[in-house]
């Protein structure tokens, strides 16, 4: 059953228009923000309608909602067995997984700016004197900017069958050491590996480089400027919160993640993330090996076409088809939840998805 905005007729262009909740969004109908509405109602309708557990689709434009659709799911937390069915609906927070480490790398430009990181060539070592047995070349090898990048080297398994090193991460004293004294693999800087570790350090870094927890870190300088104040960070069995997969947000404070990046770092006529940092991080690094796609400083990057133009896009991901994606070109956000972990093939719908909805973009 959909929730609010209830949608009458495919036809009827104000079906769509997202509530207005008092969270700082405007909003504005399809065909105002430049889209064909019939269109857009429905590949939005469409997607819901699948077998692919999509919680939440939001499309924003130019600063305003431009349609919201919600509706009831199977999901399940980051230490669930099993899932539950929930209601979903503006008010209501989504884990979004990995798209913690996108946030992550706008906490670092904030940090970097305010002079409290160096240059992203510093090794990572550097920052843990605690810890002199690691200093090995090899390691003083690895700079930030290789974790940023997922090209440290550091062999990590993830994801796929057999053990996972992400799982350790959870229940790991310390983390970061951990990370650190995995065995090299390959040369940093050559060749991506997805590794939830590196964020993990990154963010460990933050924290000692700014002197503040992340969560305050994250609060003070990113969301409450952004108007965001209902959001969780899941910790892990430490109490720490795990900056790699925990962070649960609501999907309309998800778009105002997408707005900011596609404003260069601006909301609301404040400069809140560095414009070279945001430029920075948007900027394809490696091939990731996966459909095509290349990575940044912890975003995912990629084209699509439009009236003849292959137009960049960047996008925060997190398993079960959680997204984020961004189109600077066109002012454009699109932001999906979902209920899918773990199934690859609603992952790649869901990215098919995102290339429908620019294809109905008139103007």
């Amino acid at each position: 059953m959909l929730l609010l905005p209830l949608v009458a007729q495919a036809q009827d262009t104000h079906a769509t228009l997202p509530a207005l909740i008092g969270d700082g969004w405007e909003r504005v109908g399809p065909a105002d923000a430049g889209f064909d509405p019939a269109r857009l109602q429905a590949l939005l309708g469409g997607l819901l309608e699948e077998r692919a557990n999509v919680h939440s689709i939001i499309v924003e434009r130019h600063g305003r909602l431009v349609a919201e659709r919600y509706q009831r799911g199977q999901d399940k937390g980051v230490y669930s067995l099993f899932a539950h069915s929930t209601e979903f609906g503006p008010t209501v927070l989504h884990d979004t997984r990995s798209v913690g480490k996108s946030i992550v790398s706008l906490l670092l430009g904030i940090a970097m700016k305010q002079g409290k990181i160096g240059d992203l060539k510093t090794p990572a070592i550097d920052f843990y004197p605690e810890y002199p047995d690691l200093a090995t070349p090899g390691l003083k090898a690895i700079t930030l900017e290789h974790l940023l990048t997922m090209s440290s080297g550091l062999a990590w398994s993830e994801g796929g069958p057999g053990p996972d090193d992400e799982h350790r991460l959870y229940w790991k004293w310390s983390p970061s050491r951990y990370v650190l004294s995995r065995p090299i693999a390959a040369a940093p800087g050559r060749a991506f590996n997805y590794n939830s570790g590196g964020t993990a350090v990154l963010a460990d870094i933050l924290a000692r480089a700014t002197k503040t927890p992340l969560k305050e870190f994250a609060r003070t300088a990113l969301f409450e400027p952004l108007g965001i104040t209902d959001w969780e960070w899941v910790a892990d069995l430490h109490g720490r919160p795990m900056a790699f997969t925990g962070l649960r947000m609501r999907p309309r404070d998800m778009a105002k993640i997408g707005q900011l990046v596609a404003s260069r770092g601006r909301w609301r006529g404040q400069q809140i993330v560095p414009a070279e940092w945001i430029e920075a991080s948007l900027q394809p690094r490696l091939s990731t090996g996966f459909d095509g796609l290349e990575y940044g400083y912890q975003w995912w990057c990629g084209t699509v076409e439009w009236k003849g133009q292959k137009l960049p896009w960047s996008a925060a991901f997190g398993n079960g088809g959680q997204r984020i994606f961004v189109v600077p070109g066109l002012d454009l956000v699109v932001v999906v939840t979902a209920g899918a972990y773990g199934e690859l093939q609603v992952a790649r719908r869901i990215n098919g998805f995102f290339r429908d909805i620019v294809s109905t973009m008139q103007h």
